[in-house]
């Protein structure tokens, strides 16, 4: 959702990304939790803000870039913020992952050395 767009990455020269954003035609309460809002209501809200992204031709801008943000609240890219918060867990594990084995060879190589 766009409520605020602090840093976007420009899609071209004079075109940021967000400018073809489906969810700029919609409400914003519908991306943003009221406070103490029930969670039913909150599920149902949720659901319907996903339903705008799904249609969003700038899907994957937006959700990159509340991930990288990263967004603390709201609907982005079609994932809630504990959705993303998820999101970026798997990637930090996964580069840790990946990394494992570098470091893993060259202590082999320092010992064998």
């Amino acid at each position: 959702m766009l409520e605020r767009r602090p840093g976007a990455q420009p899609q071209g020269e004079d075109d940021p990304w967000h400018t073809g954003a489906a969810c700029r035609r919609d409400e914003v309460g519908l991306f943003f939790a009221p406070s103490k809002e029930p969670t039913a209501a909150r599920l149902s809200r949720e659901e319907q803000a996903k339903q705008v992204c799904a249609r969003c031709p700038v899907l994957l801008e937006c959700r990159e870039h509340a991930l990288a943000q990263p967004e603390p609240y709201g609907v982005w890219g079609g994932l809630t913020a504990a959705e993303r918060r998820v999101v970026l867990a798997r990637r930090r594990r996964r580069e840790t992952e990946l990394r494992e084995p570098v470091r893993v060879q060259a202590a082999q190589r320092r010992i064998a050395g």
